[in-house]
């Protein structure tokens, strides 16, 4: 039952497909390249940014806290930069004002946490 034409044809289309493949895969590691240099000349970019507008203490406290929460440290990074970039900031943002602008975040974002404890009764307690 098998054709040996039929056989050939689906030869010949398992090579196209793995060609297709092939160079797919190759544009997508350019792709892939372009977009990590990109992301690593807008990161060179941010931090040139915030060493003009962060002093020295400020910016190592912002480092330190990436460490922590990476999370945490880029939102603070947005406001500065946005804070920047709108002229709000007119001098270098010291250690105790980026202190103090933590602590605003720390107050917005704050989570009440609530604990209720529920006892439950035993069937064989007696409350007469």
């Amino acid at each position: 039952m098998a054709d040996p034409e039929l056989e050939a044809i689906r030869q010949r289309r398992m090579q196209e497909l793995m060609a297709q493949r092939g160079m797919g895969s190759q544009q997508n590691n350019e792709q892939q390249k372009a977009q990590e240099e990109a992301q690593r000349e807008a990161d060179e970019q941010r931090q040139m940014m915030l060493s003009q507008i962060l002093s020295s203490e400020a910016r190592e406290r912002l480092s330190r806290i990436a460490l922590v929460k990476p999370e945490k440290a880029k939102g603070v990074e947005d406001i500065l930069l946005r804070a920047a970039q709108m002229g709000q900031i007119g001098e270098k943002v010291s250690e105790e004002r980026l202190i103090s602008l933590l602590e605003q975040i720390n107050t917005q974002n704050s989570k009440q946490t609530k604990v209720t404890i529920q006892r439950r009764r035993s069937v064989l307690e007696d409350d007469d």
